[in-house]
């Protein structure tokens, strides 16, 4: 047996520019039920569930829970271990236009925050904040998501403006629900690099993935080391003051775009050189020492491709743990297919992404495949060297490339024809930390 908890998972970024999110696009909202008795259906009880912060206090200070109340009642009512998600991403109301640079995000969170613990006491496990370092990267370094800031001084600067309040909420929630674990969840990354000036940037990739979580635990980070000068001349220096906040376990966010690697032309993503998922996981775990998840991951392509990614990542999770790795569970993000994630969520046009456990048709109907098949076998206990391993279709196969000698012990599988799932990607496309086709 596998031993690793399969947890279930669904999406629901919000769009601030089109005032739409996942959970609507995906028509999660109307058939969060039947969605909910697919995944119990798998034989999974506990998974990450979003609180729609933009929808509850929609209008300052006001809040709706109904619809959180229905679904939150009924998971904690039908033998469900929600790990509760309070921001995901982009999903701030509206009003708070500035996002995560905005001067009242710190007062508008905690208010929330502590809305959610008094009317939930009962939750068991919880993110505060989903991926900090990547979204905070995305909204203040690259200008991917609002407010569209770019540079270092400008994610410094976000960086600062929200992680006290996460902070502050860790250290609150130790009262309010003394019971319950906060998941930290962020992305895990290692880096490649090649030649004088893409090796330089590897090094300093490869120390810039820890900031956030250094800061939260009021680590600071290495002024000699090589992002001490950048830091120090983007005000990075009131890092190394903020008051500590408090995590349970560290959750780890895993694709094959989290490995990059640069070289003197620039950087991109699927290593030719990637580091064994299960000495990633290892390499956190030694740097913290805290009880670990696997808290998502996923592949873009045909149902058996994403069946063969699950394979390798559980196969990887168990050795981890064979490593020493107090490893509790591995999450497949999300349950059903997203949206729009071909855009980075820059266009809402409903476009979906072809990553879930179940895919959707064209009417958004919930289909089967060989994907859900080895789902539900790991969910039962079956090891990871009893689910199948299957052809790999383009462009998968290239993203995957460097993973081949990680996989050459397995017996292979042609392919099935039917359910490959909707909206392949094209063997051309690209997985690239910019707007792809936007406009």
């Amino acid at each position: 047996m596998s031993g690793i908890d399969i947890i279930g998972a669904f999406e629901s970024t919000y769009l601030p520019r089109h005032d739409m999110d996942i959970f609507e696009s995906t028509a999660h909202d109307v058939h969060w039920k039947k969605d909910l008795e697919l995944l119990a259906g798998s034989g999974v009880r506990r998974l990450r569930y979003p609180v729609r912060w933009h929808r509850v206090e929609s209008e300052q200070g006001v809040f709706n829970w109904a619809d959180t109340d229905k679904v939150l009642n009924y998971l904690r009512d039908h033998g469900f271990r929600p790990i509760v998600d309070l921001v995901h991403h982009t999903s701030y109301p509206q009003w708070l236009e500035g996002g995560f640079a905005d001067p009242r995000f710190s007062a508008a969170y905690l208010r929330y925050t502590g809305e959610f613990a008094r009317r939930y006491p009962w939750v068991e496990e919880y993110t505060l904040f989903n991926e900090p370092f990547s979204t905070l990267f995305l909204t203040g370094h690259e200008a991917i998501w609002p407010p569209y800031q770019k540079g270092l001084d400008n994610f410094v600067g976000q960086i600062l403006n929200v992680l006290p309040a996460v902070a502050e909420a860790s250290r609150a929630y130790a009262e309010m629900l003394p019971g319950a674990k906060h998941v930290w969840v962020d992305t895990c990354e290692h880096h490649t690099g090649a030649g004088a000036g893409g090796s330089a940037y590897a090094t300093m990739a490869n120390e810039r993935r820890f900031l956030v979580l250094d800061s939260f635990l009021g680590k600071g980070y290495d002024p000699q080391g090589p992002m001490g000068d950048m830091l120090r001349e983007a005000g990075g220096e009131a890092l190394q003051d903020l008051e500590p906040g408090r995590i349970d376990v560290l959750g780890l966010d895993y694709y094959a775009h989290c490995q990059w690697h640069f070289d003197d032309q620039g950087g991109a993503p699927n290593t030719p050189y990637p580091l064994p998922l299960a000495q990633q996981i290892y390499l956190y775990w030694d740097r913290y020492r805290l009880p670990c998840l696997l808290t998502e991951t996923n592949v873009r392509g045909r149902t058996s491709d994403r069946a063969t990614w699950f394979k390798y990542v559980l196969e990887q999770c168990e050795r981890a743990r064979q490593m020493g790795v107090p490893l509790e569970g591995l999450c497949w993000f999300p349950v059903i297919d997203s949206t729009d994630w071909d855009t980075l969520l820059y266009r809402n046009d409903g476009h979906i992404d072809p990553v879930g456990v179940y895919w959707l048709d064209q009417e958004l109907a919930r289909q089967p495949s060989v994907m859900s098949e080895s789902y539900a076998k790991a969910a039962a206990g079956t090891p990871s060297k009893d689910l199948p391993a299957f052809t790999l279709g383009e462009p998968v196969a290239t993203w995957l490339r460097g993973y081949e000698s990680q996989m050459s012990h397995w017996n292979w599988m042609e392919a099935p024809d039917a359910d490959l799932g909707n909206s392949l990607p094209n063997t051309q496309t690209r997985m690239e930390l910019r707007i792809v086709n936007a406009e």
